[in-house]
């Protein structure tokens, strides 16, 4: 596995590359808990989330926001998990919007406890009919297997 973090840039070929989209303010790291379960994959995973923010930076959100946007657009699959948080999770919401209505290899996951599951499922019954959106981090994950080995098939 090949680990990109924000806001490293990757420039190379890496295979099947994963984004790791969805909540990360106010919410656990759900991103390590994937990274670590297809670590074993040979795959190119692009993580948003940092280590250490700069929150004094006040260049730091646009750069943040131009790294995610060029990364969503290299990678062959996105994930995305909403976690049960105090967050409504918007740019995680609009980024699952934009991509719904593009053809991009989804694999999408909420959290029974997320606030705003009801209203994801209806508006993904619209924009993406048949699209599985899984309760469990574990199941998300396991879909993504099925998915990076459905990527290389079709490859």
């Amino acid at each position: 596995m090949r680990y990109v973090e924000a806001p490293d840039e990757f420039t190379g070929f890496g295979g099947v590359c994963l984004f790791l989209a969805g909540g990360i303010s106010d919410c656990p790291d759900w991103q390590r808990i994937v990274t670590a379960a297809l670590e074993d994959l040979d795959i190119t995973v692009f993580n948003p989330r940092r280590a250490t923010f700069p929150l004094h930076d006040p260049t730091a959100e646009a750069a943040q926001v131009g790294w995610e946007y060029r990364h969503l657009r290299r990678a062959d699959l996105l994930v995305f998990w909403f976690p049960d948080s105090p967050s409504h999770q918007p740019i995680a919401l609009y980024e699952l919007g934009m991509a719904a209505a593009q053809d991009v290899d989804l694999v999408v996951g909420a959290d029974l406890g997320y606030v705003r599951r009801t209203n994801m499922l209806a508006q993904l019954d619209h924009a993406r009919p048949g699209l599985h959106v899984h309760s469990t981090l574990a199941a998300t994950t396991e879909a993504c297997r099925s998915a990076i080995q459905a990527i290389r098939d079709a490859r």
